[in-house]
């Protein structure tokens, strides 16, 4: 199944994949990297998914290595076979659910308990609502997509097929967008009339939230990934396959092209396009456009081996006081 390549063999079954810290006799376990090595003789695992680069060639005494090409991807792979038993929510409406009449919603689908579903709402087939899910007026949800507990999908707000959205995510909130009074003493709020759009096969995480735009539609491409209480203004534009760390906070009005990665604790100034392929490093301050392919790092980030060098410049001179 995973396509590798049996070094050693072992009489134990196997029940679960585990840390290599953590693991059993009955466990597999994998090592990706080579600071893992020296974990493997005090392991218990009897078996371990292992990068080929590695070059390990000696189990031990009933005990097995499947070499791979990518151990991480393989063990994706592994944790198919041991997905536990998927929460049971039968089809159809749950009596508690508020539902709208004029709400569409196939009858593949499945409604939680205690969940509203406004006016106009559409929601395809073999999607899955948690209880306590609210999702407002004209909403639209594709099919084969999971919306969990405590998630808010504002009015007008359109999620793709295939795509989950994790614990309390808030898609189509107003958009942080104010400005000062004519007299100077106070503070105006600004009308968001857009929407959200969300493509397909993409997974936000617990406690994300997503503004609508001012006007027209803050959008999210085809599989992409958003970690955990992530903040994503008002008009952005998301590209496809990009990876979104953790406390990450993008401004209103930025464009992020394809493949993007971008590490935990990111910020990005308001209106700045980040091209394809770029990655960004944690805890950087984006405040300048960033061209396709670029590396960048820092407060302000620029090219990652330039902000390196200034640090081991910094380094030297206060090695010098």
């Amino acid at each position: 199944m995973l396509d590798g390549h049996l070094v050693g063999n072992t009489d134990q079954l196997i029940g679960e994949p585990e840390q290599i810290e953590s693991a059993n006799t009955t466990s597999i376990t994998f090592i990706g990297h080579k600071k893992y090595v020296p974990l493997w003789e005090k392991s218990k695992a009897s078996a371990a998914i292992v990068n080929r680069s590695l070059g390990l060639n000696s189990p031990g005494d009933n005990r097995a290595f499947i070499e791979v090409e990518n151990a991480d991807l393989a063990m994706a792979s592994l944790l198919d076979l041991f997905v536990p038993a998927p929460l049971k929510l039968e089809q159809g409406i749950h009596p508690s659910a508020v539902v709208d009449e004029s709400a569409t919603i196939d009858p593949g689908a499945s409604i939680g308990a205690n969940s509203y579903i406004g006016p106009d709402v559409k929601i395809g087939a073999n999607t899955t609502i948690h209880p306590n899910v609210t999702i407002l007026d004209q909403a639209e949800i594709g099919m084969h997509s999971i919306i969990k507990s405590g998630t808010v999908i504002g009015e007008r707000c359109v999620i793709g097929h295939y795509s989950i959205l994790q614990a309390n995510v808030t898609i189509g909130s107003d958009g942080f967008g104010y400005r000062a009074s004519p007299d100077g003493k106070g503070i105006v709020k600004i009308t968001h009339i857009g929407n959200v759009v969300i493509g397909n096969q993409v997974e936000i995480g617990s406690s994300t939230c997503i503004d609508r735009g001012k006007f027209s539609s803050t959008t999210i491409g085809d599989g992409t990934k958003i970690d955990n209480l992530v903040q994503i203004g008002h008009n952005c534009k998301i590209g496809r396959a990009c990876l979104i760390a953790g406390s990450c906070g993008i401004s209103g009005s930025v464009t992020m092209g394809d493949g993007v990665v971008m590490a935990g604790q990111v910020a990005v100034k308001d209106h700045v396009t980040i091209g394809n392929g770029v990655t960004i490093g944690g805890k950087s301050g984006v405040i300048n456009d960033v061209p396709d392919g670029m590396t960048i790092l820092g407060f302000p980030a620029v090219e990652a081996k330039e902000t390196l060098r200034q640090w081991a410049v910094i380094r030297q001179l206060a090695r010098k006081k």
